[in-house]
């Protein structure tokens, strides 16, 4: 099998089950002689920054020599990003191989009237192939939620880690702010440490209480305490006990999740050697694109995922600490079931001129709806039928008038967008 034919059975699989659950993926586990219960876990959940908190553990985690899994949920270019080894995506062949050995077991669950969907599929692809890499450990970010997530079939983890908590996915998860903390919860389980970010005060409530009902020692994330914090557009430094480290990701949410990750680090050295020098060289190796990203300087364009209103209050208070004040160019992209109407309230006339522009997703929200939005907070909106033109437009506006570019709105436009402007600036 190729690697392309893999790809297009995976995506040709159904979005979203005909109920929730963990049913139909536990079956399927169940068939490949449960892959998950050979490997060691620290999982994560939670609104916004998941994806730092796990590139920081697992980085640190390789340089202290462990063979470690990463799991994380999206990708930005390229699908093979969800499913790496030691900071390295797998390779083409051992992505078609898992597929070629396990999709007859989807078509015989089929059969039984059992329809897998695509990213349980993914979920156990990525325990399967680590299982079969003999991983010593796996750094798992959950999709959605937590309880009913398909991360949720595996065993007591190492340790569980839980991020900051805001209202999105609330079609799913519920509709406050408590409901989607239970649900992030989920993965708290008996006797197993965990660890938390700060949170506001009804969330840190449940996750104290969550933790009391397991037995389950909770950190929280304030207990770590950095000295000397200094923040650029090249990154992060502070002092912790003594050592110097250097974050190569930028903005003060990124400390949070920064002190997240050393909360898990020190549980995690119950298992695992660990030493200062495996923590500074770690932190400075970790790399999570579309999160504030610096893709050029001159002129300086920053890519940012944020899609939801807590992250677009971090992108905010970047600009602010990082801009001071000047009104840069944007390009917004948005989906349908997002709160964008906040979103664009948050990021109110920060921007000389919004282009908006669609998503390459089945959820977007079009370029006039979103551009209909932004007209109420921005004084000069265009909508554009493609990100790229409305790239080729920022940029030639920003050669004008020495602005900053700045694209933000959805994890799917960044990855749209990324390998564009890259190559633009080559």
């Amino acid at each position: 099998m190729t690697y392309e034919n893999a790809l297009k059975i995976i995506h040709s699989l159904n979005k979203f089950g005909i109920k929730p659950g963990l049913d139909r993926i536990k079956r399927l586990l169940a068939l490949m002689g449960n892959p998950q219960n050979r490997l060691k876990f620290i999982h994560v959940a939670g609104t916004n920054g998941k994806g730092s908190t796990c590139a920081l553990i697992s980085s640190v985690l390789v340089e202290a020599g462990y063979k470690t899994g990463l799991f994380i949920s999206p990708y930005i270019t390229d699908f093979r990003e969800r499913i790496q080894i030691n900071g390295e995506m797998i390779s083409k062949k051992a992505l078609a191989n898992a597929v070629e050995e396990t999709y007859p077991l989807l078509l015989k669950l089929e059969k039984d009237d059992c329809i897998i969907t695509e990213f349980e599929y993914v979920m156990a692809l990525e325990f399967y192939i680590h299982c079969k890499e003999s991983c010593d450990v796996v750094v798992l970010e959950t999709g959605l939620g937590g309880l009913y997530d398909c991360t949720n079939v595996i065993l007591p983890p190492l340790c569980s880690v839980i991020t900051t908590i805001g209202l999105d996915h609330t079609a799913i998860l519920g509709n406050t702010i408590e409901e989607i903390a239970h649900q992030k919860c989920g993965i708290i389980k008996e006797n197993s440490p965990v660890i938390t970010s700060s949170q506001d005060a009804d969330v840190m409530e449940i996750i104290r209480n969550t933790a009391k009902k397991t037995n389950s020692k909770l950190t929280e994330s304030n207990s770590i305490e950095f000295e000397s914090i200094s923040e650029n557009l090249t990154g992060t430094t502070f002092t912790y006990k003594g050592i110097d480290i250097t974050l190569p990701l930028i903005g003060k949410h990124q400390i949070e999740n920064a002190k997240t990750a050393m909360a898990a680090i020190e549980v995690l050295k119950n298992y695992f050697e660990i030493t200062d020098e495996n923590i500074t060289t770690g932190f400075s190796k970790a790399v999570n694109p579309a999160r504030f990203e610096v893709l050029s300087q001159n002129p300086l364009i920053i890519l940012d995922g944020a899609h939801n209103p807590n992250g677009i209050e971090a992108l905010k208070n970047a600009l602010e600490t990082h801009l001071k004040g000047t009104k840069s160019i944007c390009i917004m992209g948005m989906l349908a079931d997002k709160d964008s109407k906040s979103s664009v309230k948050i990021l109110k006339e920060m921007f000389s001129t919004v282009f908006t522009v669609p998503v390459d997703n089945p959820r977007s929200l079009s370029a006039q709806e979103l551009k209909a939005e932004c007209s109420n907070y921005f004084e000069n909106v265009i909508s554009c039928e493609s990100p790229f033109k409305a790239f080729d437009k920022a940029f030639a506006l920003s050669k004008i008038q020495s602005l900053p570019i700045i694209i933000c709105g959805s994890l799917y436009l960044a990855g749209e967008i990324r390998p564009y402007i890259l190559e633009k600036m080559k």
